[in-house]
């Protein structure tokens, strides 16, 4: 099970990009926390069938995660 901390730096990080996934008609939900180092998302609404949300993913979901947790060494889609 993840640190507290750890989990709230995630909800922090998913709260800073929330908008702008909301703004395009998808959200973000943090489904789990792994060895406090491996992060489970799911990209929901139109994330979903977007073409581009690995790099979604990848770019604005793990930069901004990582920014608020250093630690945390990946970040995984379950909707993949």
């Amino acid at each position: 099970m993840a640190s507290e901390t750890i989990k709230e730096n995630v909800e922090k990080a998913l709260e800073e990009i929330r908008p702008f996934l909301k703004s395009d008609g998808g959200d973000i939900t943090l489904v789990s926390i792994e060895d406090d180092k491996h992060v489970k998302v799911r990209l929901e609404g139109a994330c979903t069938s977007c073409k581009i949300n690995q790099m979604t993913l990848k770019a604005g979901v793990e930069t901004t995660i990582k920014k608020y947790a250093p630690e945390i060494e990946t970040v995984e889609n379950l909707n993949v």
